[in-house]
């Protein structure tokens, strides 16, 4: 038995490639303030926030990043009553990735196609909607929706995907609450390189901004940013920082194996060389600074990285007040005072996309490969002491002697990390 074992583990090694190169191909998102990746980098280098106000029923009046993308673009309006609006956002973002991508789609195997999608949650919407809808009726259950369960499974955002565009591979989300950006990519990755799929269409989604429960919550934390000006209420690292600003957003990327983005003569974005992801185990939503160190150490170990060859954290920071000081504290202890490193923050400009986030938070500095162009953080107009590290991008944005390396953090609740490290593509 002990031989069989040998022999087995030896024939799955022999079917994947675990150092096999993994490149961004194609980028699809849409963003409160931008619908493709060059409108949404404009507004990132052009302090353009996409946060406005909202009301929403129950809770009532507050302020959110509100998306406003072509929605029959690639669904018909039938779609969309069946659908979620998850799924709509998926659909939009993993078409345009491909678009952008330049994938001769008609000649594509749809069986060697992946789509992984992170996610924080996915069915509170569906079920709000239903329950305000049979309170019309005085909670009579023959009026709830026969749509309901394949609107609430977890998979949803990704099999709406597959649906849409006929894809027969391999489709699932990542619950990894705000840290399932940064998931969606290292499942794609490892998928890759497994040789489960020949293209991985990965990234996150978020519809946050349609359930009143995700504002209350927060409200009743303390935790729900507030200001007399909404496009200035999403402000990390600023002294009087005082919530998160919910948001919606998706982005997909296309990711495919080096050997075959040269093959077809594709543009490259960044080539992934380094990933990490890690437990807190000590609270529900305190992070834990150690083990957030921990795991941007573990991402620069499999990257074969030294902390000098960042050039750019990209923070996961969300502007409540001991977050931006946790995750500042465990950018300390990993890279010290680099003086080759600068740090920048997108929820500033976005809100809190939720799944979302770490995903757009990387798309928004991918350009920085080229232009050499660090986009900054807005709304830090007085920086809090404990939030203060050197080559801290603040209001304007910063030219750079190089950018080489981009490490992207996400963190989330219940003490899910995780962290990935891009390279420019010299290919």
């Amino acid at each position: 038995m002990a031989r069989l074992a040998v022999f087995f583990v030896y024939g799955i090694m022999q079917s994947m490639n675990t150092t096999e190169r993994i490149v961004i191909t194609g980028v699809g998102l849409t963003a409160p303030n931008g619908n493709s990746l060059p409108e949404y980098r404009s507004a990132l280098l052009n302090g353009k926030s996409g946060v406005s106000p909202y009301e929403i029923r129950y809770f009532g009046k507050t302020v959110a990043g509100i998306c406003n993308f072509d929605t029959t673009k690639y669904q018909k309006k039938k779609d969309l009553r069946r659908g979620t609006r998850a799924g709509s956002i998926s659909i939009y973002c993993a078409n345009e990735a491909i678009a952008d991508s330049g994938i001769d789609w008609s000649s594509a195997d749809p069986s060697q196609v992946g789509v992984f999608i992170g996610i924080t949650e996915h069915g509170n919407v569906e079920t709000e909607h239903e329950l305000f809808n049979i309170k019309q009726f005085d909670y009579d259950c023959s009026t709830w929706s026969h749509f309901h369960n394949p609107r609430t499974v977890a998979n949803n955002p990704a099999g709406e995907v597959t649906l849409n565009l006929r894809i027969t591979g391999p489709h699932y989300c990542i619950g990894a609450a705000c840290a399932a950006g940064n998931a969606g990519i290292i499942q794609g990755v490892q998928m890759l390189r497994l040789g489960e799929v020949d293209l991985a269409l990965a990234g996150g989604v978020s519809e946050s901004i349609h359930t009143f429960g995700i504002f209350a919550a927060f409200a009743a934390e303390n935790a729900l940013a507030t200001h007399e000006d909404p496009m200035k209420a999403s402000r990390p690292f600023d002294k009087n920082r005082n919530g998160i600003v919910v948001s919606e957003g998706g982005c997909m990327l296309t990711l495919e194996r080096l050997t075959d983005a040269k093959r077809r003569g594709a543009k490259i974005y960044g080539e992934i060389v380094g990933y990490a992801m890690n437990s807190d185990a000590s609270d529900f939503v305190l992070p834990n600074p150690d083990r957030q160190a921990e795991c941007m150490e573990k991402a620069l170990k499999k990257a074969k990285l030294e902390p000098e060859q960042i050039d750019l954290i990209s923070t996961h920071a969300t502007a409540t007040p001991m977050g931006d000081i946790q995750e500042i504290g465990a950018i300390r202890k990993v890279f010290g005072n680099s003086k080759s490193t600068y740090i920048n923050n997108t929820k500033s400009f976005i809100g809190h996309a939720m799944g979302a986030v770490g995903v757009l938070e990387l798309a928004g500095n991918l350009p920085s490969f080229e232009d050499k162009v660090i986009h900054p953080t807005i709304n830090c107009e007085d920086l809090d002491p404990e939030c203060a590290i050197d080559n801290l991008v603040i209001g304007m944005p910063k030219t750079a002697d190089r950018v080489e390396y981009i490490l992207n953090n996400s963190f989330g609740m219940v003490g899910t990390n995780s962290v990935v490290i891009v390279k420019r593509s010299t290919e």
